[in-house]
């Protein structure tokens, strides 16, 4: 199969890209670099073909696409944070993007879009776990263009006869995420500061919880949703179905680290909801998934990788 992974220099993007390498299949990226890294590309960058460009350029977009038989569409401007700040910024990239994307695969007569949804469309859900029959309510401009997206994922694909899938991400952590960004996840941010030491910063009393979801089992579900098998028009929530609080995220960093940390608690951020958890019934019923990392392991797995990436600097 020849694949596109839309943002594969990105955290998720990349280790897609490695996932469908380790298969054998075919790999185009595109990529602008405004949020990926580089980096994360070059020990295969002589496996890849590469397209150096924006989402937005439907040109460019219809380079990379030819020839593929799906499309992995991961490019977004993925922070909560920084849509408050720049909700234009998001809006352009994935939303417009995302319509650029599915014309693009429409053209080139692509079999199938893999979306990469989001969580934060549900915003404060009406109860836990988050279903995907609930109505959605997204409480920050990320959610909305990632909402705003989704729908144009369907409807395009079915006016062109473009087959498509939505997996709803729930706060995906693992080796390789950049912990210096302004806009870091958490689970970079406390790795880090753990292990150099450092008193890592708590938004909010703690009790904010988060389906944490380690990576490997995104590229899990992506590489089912690709499948022909695969039922086309469905979206589901791709996570482990368990959550746990930031106090108990920093608990377990400690534990796999063998070091203690006194977090410093500052304000709630704008936009996070408090609670998150996710109902996974339908994508294990309907794309056999299942979660092959639970977070204790991928929690292990990610101190691991970067405190090796740590002392290899």
């Amino acid at each position: 199969m020849r694949a596109l992974v839309t943002g594969g220099s990105g955290f998720i993007g990349h280790h897609l890209v490695k996932g469908l390498l380790a298969l054998g299949h075919d790999v185009c990226v595109i990529d602008d670099f405004s949020t990926g890294d580089r980096a994360r590309l070059e020990p295969i960058c002589d496996r890849i073909t590469l397209i150096e460009g924006t989402i937005l350029d439907p040109a460019t977009l219809d380079l990379a696409a030819a020839s593929c038989e799906v499309i992995f569409h991961e490019a977004a401007i993925p922070s909560v944070a920084r849509s408050v700040a720049n909700p234009h910024q998001s809006n352009r990239v994935n939303v417009a993007g995302t319509i650029e994307v599915m014309l693009a695969a429409a053209r080139n007569g692509v079999r199938r879009v893999v979306y990469a949804g989001s969580s934060s469309v549900y915003g404060v859900p009406e109860s836990l776990p988050c279903r995907e029959s609930f109505r959605p309510a997204p409480e920050s401009p990320y959610g909305v263009s990632k909402l705003a997206a989704e729908h144009y994922v369907r409807t395009l694909g079915k006016l062109h006869g473009v087959e498509t899938l939505t997996l709803r991400y729930f706060n995906v952590f693992g080796p390789g995420q950049d912990p210096a960004s302004e806009y870091a996840a958490v689970v970079p941010r406390f790795v880090t500061a753990v292990l150099e030491g450092r008193r890592p910063i708590v938004y909010g009393t703690g009790e904010v919880s988060r389906d944490f979801t380690y990576v490997d089992n995104v590229v899990e579900a992506n590489l089912l949703a690709a499948l022909a098998s695969s039922p086309s028009g469905i979206t589901c929530n791709i996570a482990c179905g368990d959550r746990h609080t930031l106090l108990e995220l920093l608990d377990a960093i400690c534990m796999a680290a063998g070091r203690p940390a006194d977090p410093i608690f500052g304000p709630p951020r704008p936009g996070d909801i408090v609670h998150s958890l996710a109902d996974i019934s339908v994508a294990e019923q309907v794309l056999g998934f299942k979660v092959g990392v639970p977070f204790a392991e991928g929690i292990a797995r990610t101190v691991a990788w970067y405190r090796d990436a740590t002392t290899a600097r």
